[in-house]
């Protein structure tokens, strides 16, 4: 009777601790989605004029980095666009100027950052901004491979503008932007990453472009933790699929796969806050779902997925080069 009687009880102790471990788990899911929920739809967004009157945008002149100006014209922030190309910057400013009318200025800075050193980089950027209260900076320019391929298939003058347009650009304009937001102990620099680095477990056949936009979220976080003390917010963006000319076979948007005017809505939202993010909810909701498939089948799937692509699009593209060169 007195062992029946302990193993009840020991049976009883066993069954309210794992309701009580279920319940704990319950209540730490709903709070993450209470928190997600928040951030997705009912936070404010920061007042991003405090951080300065200027903002400076690179890659401004298509996608991302041209509807993020916009938005930011939108918030009668001043904007220093940056891109290679002069005529395509040149009537990216005067759509900016012609849609805010005298509501904000605009300044155009050429620089290629494929043919440039990291020094050339920060001595023209540094002479673009000088005397502007430049607050925010949107380090946006960025590039892929023309289609996806193997790493020794990537030709080397590729290679080189991927990493430098990736990654060395983004460095050397940031090193030249920070000492006036240490001067005024105030700026937010956002870094627009890929959800190739961080959201899949691998990238095959965009190694590269997976590989320097990885850099870009360490780069984030640490300078963010060298910074903060000063009154800087740093932070990397992490999108997944935005219809841009960047991405082949993606260009028109739909539910999971926004506009850059939808993603960029999003992304002003987030400036100021996290240090690593997803602005658009629906990103956030496809990165959730894929951390719970199992990693050998992202990784098989992918690989696949990849190959497939490349090899249908090594023919266009072999097609589209021998139609230029005809």
């Amino acid at each position: 009777m007195i062992f029946s009687r302990s193993a009840m009880e020991f049976q009883d102790f066993i069954l309210i601790a794992a309701c009580s471990l279920g319940f704990i788990s319950l209540c730490k899911t709903f709070i993450r989605f209470v928190k997600w929920a928040w951030v997705s739809f009912f936070r404010p967004a920061k007042n991003l004029n405090e951080y300065g009157s200027w903002a400076l945008v690179t890659g401004s002149t298509d996608g991302i980095g041209k509807a993020l100006a916009f938005e930011l014209a939108s918030e009668g922030i001043n904007l220093v666009l940056v891109g290679r190309n002069p005529s395509k910057l040149e009537a990216t400013s005067n759509e900016i100027q012609e849609k805010f009318a005298g509501k904000v200025d605009v300044k155009g800075i050429v620089i290629d950052f494929a043919k440039l050193s990291g020094k050339e980089i920060s001595n023209m950027v540094e002479e673009g901004i000088k005397g502007l209260d430049v607050g925010i900076l949107i380090n946006n320019a960025g590039m892929g491979s023309p289609y996806p391929m193997f790493l020794h298939e990537v030709e080397s003058e590729v290679l080189e503008s991927l990493v430098r347009v990736n990654m060395d650009a983004a460095t050397w304009v940031t090193r030249a932007v920070l000492p006036g937001m240490l001067q005024k102990k105030k700026g937010a620099i956002v870094n627009i990453g890929s959800g190739s680095s961080m959201a899949v477990p691998a990238f095959p056949l965009g190694t590269v472009y997976a590989s320097t936009k990885a850099y870009l979220a360490m780069f984030s976080r640490c300078i963010s933790l060298e910074y903060e003390q000063h009154g800087i917010d740093v932070q990397c963006q992490v999108p997944l699929y935005v219809a841009t000319k960047m991405i082949r076979g993606f260009k028109t948007a739909s539910l999971f796969t926004p506009s850059p005017e939808m993603y960029s809505k999003a992304s002003i939202r987030c400036i100021g806050y996290e240090h690593i993010c997803t602005p658009y909810w629906l990103h956030s909701v496809q990165w959730f779902l894929i951390q719970r498939l199992p990693v050998a089948f992202l990784n098989w799937y992918m690989f696949r997925f990849f190959l497939k692509i490349s090899k249908r699009r090594m023919e266009s593209y072999k097609y589209e080069v021998s139609s230029v060169n005809r």
